[in-house]
């Protein structure tokens, strides 16, 4: 597994971005898959997680009804789309695939897979 992170930039307050998280291993495998963040100093949190189908999805209570994960699984790839940034939203973003098929929640011990990150930068 293989997991690449890209979308990431610097947006003003109230403004998008969509993140990319390519699997691009050598054996063409769906994993439940999520996103978590962390800002300078502080730990890593979870912000959204996706099941195997793409018909099961959580977030965190501080981007729910802002932020969207997707997956498009003819390319072994998750979406978050993220609306109405703020600057509490700056982070550096990665994402991780667990084994199985279910949604797999808000630990980071259910996640076996991790990528290199991307970071969003939301000015104010």
């Amino acid at each position: 597994v293989q997991l690449q992170a890209s979308g990431g930039g610097l947006v003003q307050a109230g403004g998008s971005l969509r993140l990319s998280c390519a699997n691009s291993g050598r054996t063409f495998r769906i994993y439940p898959t999520g996103w978590f963040r962390q800002a300078p100093g502080k730990e890593r949190i979870f912000v959204a997680g996706i099941n195997w189908s793409g018909l099961s999805t959580g977030y965190s209570d501080s981007v729910k009804g802002r932020f969207t994960i997707s997956r498009d699984k003819a390319k072994n790839t998750v979406y978050l789309q993220t609306n109405s940034l703020k600057p509490a939203d700056t982070a550096v973003y990665y994402c991780t695939a667990g084994e199985g098929r279910g949604y797999l929640g808000d630990s980071p011990q259910n996640y076996e897979y991790w990528g290199q990150g991307t970071l969003v930068t939301v000015s104010s």
